[in-house]
């Protein structure tokens, strides 16, 4: 399938595999981009339902192996020998994509393709939030680290009921508007006073959204006995502390990597039918050509997604 790209959102990993300071492995030299919707342009033999024209949004896992037995429970984003578009194959960061068929999913006419190409980092915050994690209307939910993917994660804790706190740090105040509009509180360093302002027990659950190891001790010090941590966030440095507390405390902690098939139906939906605002969270749109600007906004903290447009020609 030939995808002409019609918007690609510029992801926190984007900008980590710029400068080189990543903690995944990445096959270079790589075209990066891997939250994309477009128009198709070609299909090949095994399109199924998908016809020239259609308006459609891809998931990132481009190769797995269909027979691994993570695939065949339908959970192919955990597959080991998954690659994803923009590290371990070309992305979407240019004029046209190849993408299989069994990654598209169908975008509504009433939805942009500069909101529905961010459908990729709502579906890592749904996983994080929703899947991986337990949260009951009332609960009271932080979130650690206030960039794209955490801010999305407390509009996801609103959604379902929770009272929710974002930690960050004196740079993050202008991102911290964007947390206002969602309704959540933003709290900048230390955020126990705000964790155990309740029954001085710790918040039902932490969302670990930061891009630094050190947070997941905050997470376990601020989390109350009984609790849970889904830790979405990259760290490459070791976390160099005790994790007795996690014991002691009886703590859920559970990683959260990527989505698949029947999350990206449901965001699409939240998107479409506005339950899902991105307006707050959208910093800028640049012609594909002024890539450097759009990476060096976003990446000096100003903004917090950045959304590229390549020429449609169809």
């Amino acid at each position: 399938m030939l995808l002409e790209v019609a918007a690609v959102g510029v992801c926190g990993s984007d900008l980590h595999q710029w400068t080189a300071d990543h903690s995944w492995p990445v096959n270079y030299p790589v075209i990066l981009g891997h939250e994309f919707g477009g128009v198709i342009a070609a299909i090949g033999d095994r399109a199924g339902p998908w016809q020239p024209g259609d308006r459609v949004v891809s998931e990132t896992a481009a190769i797995i192996d269909p027979y691994n037995p993570m695939s065949r429970q339908g959970l192919y984003n955990l597959d080991p020998t998954r690659k994803g578009f923009g590290y371990g194959t070309d992305g979407a960061m240019t004029k046209f994509v190849r993408v299989p068929a069994r990654c598209l999913h169908r975008v509504p006419e009433n939805l942009p393709f500069e909101k529905a190409c961010l459908t990729e980092p709502c579906c890592v915050a749904y996983s994080a939030v929703v899947a991986n994690a337990d949260i009951k209307p009332g609960d009271r939910i932080l979130v650690l680290g206030p960039g794209p993917i955490g801010l999305l994660c407390a509009a996801m804790a609103k959604l379902q009921g929770a009272i929710v706190g974002v930690v960050g740090l004196e740079r993050d105040r202008i991102r911290f508007e964007a947390v206002k509009k969602y309704g959540c509180e933003p709290i900048i360093g230390d955020c126990r006073e705000w964790a155990f302002s309740a029954d001085g027990l710790g918040v039902d659950g932490v969302i670990d959204a930061a891009g630094v190891s050190v947070t997941l001790k905050t997470a376990i010090d601020v989390v109350r006995p009984n609790g849970w941590i889904s830790k979405v966030g990259w760290g490459r440095d070791p976390v160099g502390f005790s994790l007795d507390p996690l014991v002691q405390k009886n703590i859920k902690l559970q990683g959260s990597f990527s989505h698949n098939w029947p999350i990206w139906e449901r965001v699409l939906r939240l998107l479409s039918t506005g339950l899902l605002d991105l307006d707050p969270v959208m910093g800028g749109i640049w012609p594909l050509e002024q890539w450097h600007e759009a990476f060096e906004t976003m990446h000096s903290g100003t903004i917090a997604k950045a959304v590229l447009k390549p020429t449609l020609s169809i």
